[in-house]
């Protein structure tokens, strides 16, 4: 099997097995193509020790791929004289080559999976970055103003921070996505109706997040004085947030507005796009949620992954102890 067109296949299988967007199948396309044509540089040696024909621009079928290939691949990748990457870039390569090297066994176009026993380099554990309720307020309070983009910024912001959405996923919010159920026995009541929004997320699963009351204030600004604005200037779009021409809001632009606002509120060296994430995982629990809760809210697959939040609450109450307690310290 031409390893081209093994890669075309594998990348409609996984595009239509697990639903995935087409940034991520443009990411498994590019560390495969970065794979195919290291490999195809290299000598190969067949059972015999003898070398077979290397060389060639690309990697010419599966059907030759052995462990040593994916082994060395990931030794270059962490040693290569223009800038070797770093363990977490170089485990997520593997993983695109790892999933196409089991595909290809699975469709009979190698006799085993030459990936399953070759293990990333361990990753140093970095504990997310989240900054304090304190700083946060001051973040979103550096957006004021009844301009629509300011009104549109200030609702971008506020969600974010509310439903603990990645940028990807706020900007591909429509205005359907925003939502209120009734609280109790289905009756409309304003006391007890919860504002939601339903988030799309990785491989198209959606989950339902609940929009505090200074957020759904901020969108319904945004809504009502500012959307329309944009809208008049597009050609139609079931789009939340929109950008100066009427579109759909792009990451990108999304992105500088995160980084105006932290400039404004002093806080550029301290903020990300992730660091609303962070921070709403964070101060959740802080403030008594329940992991698995956290875990539903920021739509993670394995509970696991929202455990590495549990350990930034954890610094925080070594640091409290033993700043605050007489006997912590000699």
């Amino acid at each position: 099997m031409p390893f081209e067109r093994a890669v075309q296949d594998y990348l409609r299988h996984i595009a239509i097995e697990r639903g995935l967007s087409q940034h991520t199948l443009s990411a498994y396309r590019r560390d495969l193509s970065t794979f195919g044509n290291w490999v195809g540089t290299q000598p190969v040696v067949d059972s015999a020790g003898a070398d077979r024909a290397g060389g060639a621009a690309v990697l010419d079928d599966v059907g030759r791929l052995a462990r040593a290939d994916l082994a060395g691949f990931v030794q270059h990748l962490a040693t290569r004289p223009d800038g070797p990457l770093a363990p977490r870039s170089v485990a997520r390569m593997l993983s695109s080559v790892r999933s196409f090297s089991a595909f290809a066994a699975a469709e009979g176009w190698l006799p085993l999976d030459p990936g399953a026993s070759v293990r990333p380099p361990k990753a140093p554990m970095r504990l997310p970055k989240a900054i304090s309720v304190h700083d946060m307020e001051r973040l979103l309070g550096a957006v004021v103003g009844d301009e629509p983009a300011q009104l549109r910024d200030r609702a971008l912001l506020e969600l974010l921070y509310a439903t603990g959405a990645r940028v990807s996923e706020a900007v591909g919010l429509s205005v359907d996505d925003v939502t209120t159920l009734a609280g109790v026995d289905g009756v409309p009541d304003e006391d007890t109706d919860v504002s939601v929004v339903r988030v799309t997320g990785k491989g198209n699963k959606q989950r339902i997040v609940p929009l505090g009351s200074y957020a759904r204030a901020a969108v319904d600004a945004y809504l009502v004085r500012a959307r329309p604005v944009f809208a008049a200037r597009g050609s139609g779009t079931p789009a939340l947030f929109l950008g100066a021409r009427g579109a759909r809001l792009s990451r990108q632009s999304a992105w500088l507005v995160i980084q105006a606002a932290a400039e404004r509120a002093g806080l550029a060296d301290h903020v990300s796009p992730h660091t609303f994430r962070h921070s709403f995982a964070t101060h959740l629990l802080e403030g008594g949620a329940d992991v698995r809760v956290v875990q539903e809210l920021l739509g993670h697959a394995s509970v696991a992954t929202t455990q590495i939040y549990t350990l930034v609450t954890a610094d925080m109450l070594r640091d409290v102890y033993q700043t605050a307690h007489p006997r912590a310290r000699r």
